[in-house]
């Protein structure tokens, strides 16, 4: 147990020195002694500080986490790069974290106490949602770092909610000041309108140059205040994230909230009853570095041993298998796919490979799922579900950059439910799944919450598109003079087919998005299918609201008969909805003049070569193949639309 009695006395009284010689050794090591004249020890975790940062995308929360582990010497100037805490090439070329990263600092304050810092570097895309939420709860405080060029963004606001749903303390930067496009006095005062916080009390500073860097840290550790949690206790630990080690098996980023995690312990998950035995505890700092114990209030990570994330899930309860807690903490959930596509190698022989790289990448990411799937046009691949469309678009890179494979995906759908007349209700991911139309009674579709900021100039463009995009406008709200926060409901299925590009194109780039699930609604939908050659090509089914089948198939037509190439023979391109054709082109065949030796003779010789070129066209329109591209599974995200 931690001492509580501990008070500060003048260096060099014999009582203090002969008390702290007779105090456990574990306790010692836990009370930050600091000589500065007189000997300062407090309560176990009086000079720790856990707190995250959160801002929106590319406001330079990556950036922040470098200028801090710099100035605190946590990295030296050698080992030191550019967004140190993204270990992922994406992560740095995309300027968005994915993974949670976790790192201990010590920083000595100007009041002459040395801290023990534990940042934790979240997530920083919609698609995340669910990780940020764990991870501020591993927290007592968040720095919200605002862009001096772009003011507040829609995930600006979702990470703000979730901080004060979350009950931590705020504490308010503006970044990039040193930017001649700068708003820094605007910007501080949108955040004054959004938190009542006086101005002057807001820190300005440059991420990127280390400017007034040192006054985040101070405000850190004077305004967030310390983890509190009782040692004795039954063990609660917060997993809030976790990755997949060759040789320690899953390690888990663990947060103590109550208890203590003794190096040997036996552990338990308590949502899947899992029982370990780790097979090391320690912290970052930045890199994983062992030690024997974990006490409230810490920041560490748990070595499992386990071989699949799923048996460590995020959100999860740690505790002690012969001393249980009660209960679980709060918030638990398993993270549910939102977006569905088929990833299908390009070459059949991949399919082993194609299988394996999707078990690796699942052993750092549980929320990716596949199944096997069988298609008529791609053979055999899987099914995958994703977070988000920026969830996809990172698995889909990650399987051609680290594991060298060529794949086709096609474009992503949403889950709908289905209410059949024998009552029975199914959920499909795949329009080719979706049953006969006369055995259907409902078809029930996903639809989402959505806030949408923006300058207030471009209202009227966003609300066409949103109306275009059967978006039910629900209210409007000005964070800031001369922004407007527009809140909408809508079809998930409309958001993942190309609707951030639309909105950013409309705006110029200076809108920003945030959705969350609503419920399930009943639509007027209807499968729209592709037929080439005359036969179905269930990879490019899309479901439709019925009034836009006939204009999307139309213009589905016209860009396949671009993208598909020509074959020796006609190919005909058919849409069809409801059980009839809507759409049809044909892409013309390849001519060959067979007549070109034929000079002078017979025209008799001229018929039966024009009549063997027949039988051969006949033959190899029979037994050919129409090859799809790739752009052509994507092409329904770039419909050209009326």
């Amino acid at each position: 147990m931690r001492c509580a009695a501990f008070q500060a006395v003048p260096f060099g009284a014999v009582s203090t020195l002969g008390t702290v010689m007779s105090i456990d050794r574990r306790i010692i090591s836990r009370q930050r002694l600091r000589i500065i004249g007189y000997t300062i020890r407090g309560m176990g975790t009086e000079f720790t500080r856990n707190f995250c940062i959160i801002a929106h995308i590319d406001h330079g929360k990556s950036t922040l986490a470098d200028r801090m582990l710099q100035l605190t010497g946590t990295i030296s100037d050698r080992d030191m790069m550019d967004q140190v805490l993204d270990s992922m090439d994406l992560e740095r070329e995309k300027g968005v974290t994915i993974k949670a990263s976790a790192v201990r600092m010590k920083y000595a304050a100007k009041n002459g106490i040395e801290y023990e810092l534990n940042l934790i570097d979240t997530p920083g895309h919609v698609d995340f949602g669910y990780e940020v939420s764990r991870a501020l709860l591993a927290c007592e405080g968040a720095v919200l770092v605002v862009d001096a060029t772009q003011g507040i963004e829609a995930q600006t606001l979702a990470n703000l909610y979730l901080a004060l749903e979350a009950d931590l303390t705020i504490v308010p930067v503006i970044n990039k000041i040193d930017l001649p496009s700068a708003r820094t006095d605007e910007v501080a005062d949108d955040i004054h309108n959004l938190l009542g916080v006086d101005p002057e009390s807001i820190i300005a500073i440059s991420a990127k140059e280390g400017i007034n860097v040192d006054q985040v840290l101070e405000a850190v550790v004077r305004t967030i205040p310390p983890p509190t949690g009782d040692s004795s206790l039954p063990l609660r630990a917060l997993i809030f994230d976790s990755h997949y080690d060759s040789y320690k098996g899953v390690v888990a980023y663990v947060r103590v909230v109550e208890g203590q995690i003794a190096a040997g312990d036996s552990l338990r998950m308590m949502s899947t009853f899992t029982d370990v035995r780790p097979v090391e505890i320690g912290i970052f700092s930045p890199t994983m570095r062992a030690v024997k114990e974990l006490l409230p209030g810490d920041v560490g990570y748990v070595a499992t041993g386990l071989k699949t994330v799923a048996e460590c899930r995020v959100g999860d309860t740690i505790t002690n298998p012969t001393n249980l807690a009660a209960e679980a903490l709060p918030g638990f959930r398993h993270p549910k796919p939102m977006v569905f596509a088929g990833i299908y190698p390009v070459d059949g022989d991949d399919y082993g490979n194609l299988r394996e790289a999707l078990e690796k990448l699942q052993l750092n990411d549980a929320s990716l799922i596949y199944e096997p799937e069988k298609s008529q046009a791609l053979n055999f691949g899987f099914r995958c579900g994703f977070l988000g469309l920026f969830h996809m678009e990172i698995i889909q890179e990650r399987l051609e950059r680290e594991y060298d494979l060529d794949i086709v995906v096609t474009a992503p759908s949403v889950e709908y439910e289905i209410e059949l007349i024998n009552q029975e209700t199914i959920r499909i991911d795949s329009p080719a799944l979706l049953p006969d139309p006369g055995s259907i009674v409902e078809i029930r579709e996903p639809w989402m919450v959505l806030q949408i900021i923006a300058p207030t100039e471009f209202y009227g463009t966003i609300m066409e598109l949103a109306k275009k995009r059967h978006g039910v406008f629900k209210e409007q709200e000005y964070p800031a003079p001369n922004r407007v926060q527009l809140s909408y409901e809508i079809p998930l299925s409309e958001l993942v087919v190309n609707f951030f590009d639309d909105l950013k194109s409309r705006t110029r780039g200076y809108a920003s998005m945030d959705y969350h699930l609503a419920d399930y609604r009943p639509g007027n939908l209807t499968k729209l299918e592709v037929l080439v050659g005359g036969e179905q090509m269930d990879a490019l089914a899309t479901i439709v609201h019925k009034e836009d089948a006939y204009h999307k198939g139309q213009a589905l037509v016209t860009k396949l008969k671009e993208l598909i190439p020509r074959q020796l023979y006609d190919v005909a391109i058919q849409a069809s909805a409801d059980g009839r054709i809507i759409s049809r082109a044909n892409v013309k065949a390849l001519r060959k003049d067979v007549l070109a030796k034929c000079y002078g003779g017979d025209i008799t010789r001229k018929k039966k070569l024009l009549e063997k070129q027949k039988r051969g066209k006949k033959r190899m329109k029979m037994v050919g193949n129409v090859e799809i591209p790739q752009e052509a599974f994507m092409a329904i995200l770039r419909l050209e639309e009326d």
